[in-house]
C-alpha cells in the first residue's frame, strides 16, 4: 500500500510541476479559457433551469446562447451609438480644452510637440478625435504593431487573437460537458473520500459562482451608476468613462481608480474649476461606499468572504507574478484557497497537538 502511494506521488508531483509550467508559459490561452469558464458559470444556471423543465441540454444551451448574443449585441449597439454621440459633443468643447491645455503646458513641451499656438493644439486634438470616431487605419496600425511586438512571433499573435474569437466555442463545449466533466473527475476520487470531496466541491462552487456571477452583476450596476452620476455632473464621455470603470471593476478597485482619474481630468479640462473634479470624486466615493455596504453584500453576500486587505494583497501579488491574468484570477483563487485553509484550521484545532492530549 505504501509502495503504491510512493509511486503515485512520484508520478503526481512531476505532473503538477509540468502543469504549472504549461499554465505559466501559455497564460494567454488559459486567460481565454478562464473567460469562457466564467461565462459558463454565469449561463449554466439558466441552462440547468431549462433542463429541469424537461428540455434537453443542447437545445437549452442554444436558447441561452441566442439570448446572450442578443443582449450582448444590443448593449454593444447602445454603447457604440452613445460613445459616438459623446465624441460629437466633445468636439464642440474642443477649442476650450485646447486653450486650457495650452495655458498649463510648459513652453518646452509646446515646442517639442509643435503646438506653438492654441489653434495648432486644437487642430491636433481635432485630428485625434476624428481618428477615434472613424477608427482610422492610421490609429489602428500602431496598436496592431504593439500587439505584434507583445508576442514572440506572428504565429503566436495570430493564435492569441484567434483564441479570443473562439471563446464562444470554448463556452459551448464547457456548458455541454460540465455534468460529464464533474462525473469524470469524481471517478478518480476513492469512494471513502467522495463525501468529503463533494462537500468541498460544493463550497468551492458556492465561492466561485458567488464571485463570478456576483462580480459581473456588481460591475453592471456600477457602470450604470457611474455613467448616470457623471452625466448629471456634465462630464463629457460620461457613458464611456462610467462603462469602462464598471467593466474594469471585474478586477476589484481597479475600475474605481480608472474612473476617478479619467473623470477628474475631463472635469478639469471642461470646467477649469475645482468644484466639478470634487463632484466626480464625491460621486465615485459615494458609489464605492454603496458598493461596499449595500451592493456587494446584497448580491455577492458572504460567499467569497475575503477581507478587503487580503483582496488587495492578492491583487498585487497576482499582478506582480502573472500580470493582468494574475489580477483577474487573484481574488477567486484566493477565495478557493481560503476554503481549504479553513478545513486545515479545523483539522489543526481538533488535533491532539492543539488540544494537548497525550
Amino acid at each position: 500500500m505504501q509502495k503504491n502511494t510512493k509511486i503515485l506521488l512520484a508520478i503526481a508531483i512531476p505532473l503538477l510541476i509540468l502543469s504549472a509550467a504549461v499554465v505559466y508559459f501559455s497564460s494567454t490561452v488559459f486567460l481565454q479559457l478562464f473567460i469562457a469558464f466564467g461565462l459558463a458559470y454565469v449561463l449554466n444556471p439558466a441552462v440547468a433551469y431549462l433542463e429541469r423543465k424537461g428540455m434537453a441540454r443542447i437545445p437549452g444551451i442554444m436558447i441561452v446562447f441566442t439570448l446572450a448574443l442578443v443582449v450582448t449585441a444590443g448593449f454593444t449597439f447602445f454603447l457604440t451609438v452613445s460613445i459616438k454621440d459623446e465624441l460629437a459633443n466633445m468636439q464642440i468643447n474642443l477649442p476650450g480644452y485646447a486653450e486650457h491645455i495650452y495655458e498649463i503646458t510648459p513652453p518646452a513641451i509646446k515646442s517639442y510637440l509643435g503646438i506653438e499656438t492654441p489653434q495648432r493644439l486644437s487642430l491636433r486634438l481635432d485630428e485625434l478625435l476624428q481618428q477615434a470616431r472613424g477608427i482610422a487605419p492610421d490609429l489602428v496600425k500602431p496598436v496592431l504593431t504593439f500587439i505584434q511586438k507583445a508576442f514572440s512571433s506572428t504565429v503566436a499573435m495570430i493564435l492569441a487573437i484567434l483564441g479570443y474569437f473562439i471563446i464562444p466555442v470554448y463556452l459551448f463545449y464547457l456548458l455541454a460537458a460540465l455534468p460529464r466533466l464533474k462525473a469524470f473527475i469524481e471517478s478518480f476520487i476513492p469512494a471513502r473520500f467522495v463525501p468529503g470531496y463533494q462537500e468541498k466541491l460544493d463550497e468551492v462552487d458556492t465561492v466561485l459562482s458567488g464571485f463570478i456571477r456576483g462580480q459581473l452583476s456588481v460591475c453592471a450596476i456600477l457602470a450604470v451608476l457611474y455613467s448616470i452620476g457623471l452625466y448629471f455632473i456634465g462630464i463629457d464621455l460620461s457613458i464611456a468613462i462610467g462603462t469602462l470603470a464598471g467593466i474594469t471593476f471585474i478586477i476589484p478597485y481597479v475600475g474605481t481608480i480608472i474612473g476617478i482619474c479619467l473623470s477628474v481630468i475631463m472635469a478639469f479640462l471642461k470646467f477649469q474649476d475645482i468644484l466639478h473634479p470634487l463632484l466626480c470624486l464625491g460621486w465615485f466615493g459615494l458609489v464605492q461606499a454603496l458598493e461596499g455596504m449595500v451592493i456587494t453584500p446584497k448580491i455577492v453576500g458572504d460567499t467569497v468572504g475575503l477581507h478587503p486587505l487580503v483582496a488587495i494583497i492578492a491583487l498585487l501579488i497576482g499582478g506582480q507574478m502573472f500580470g493582468i491574468m494574475g489580477m483577474l484570477l487573484a481574488v477567486p483563487v484566493t477565495a478557493v484557497l481560503q476554503v481549504f485553509l479553513r478545513s486545515l484550521a479545523v483539522y489543526y484545532r481538533n488535533s491532539e497537538f492543539f488540544r494537548g492530549d497525550r
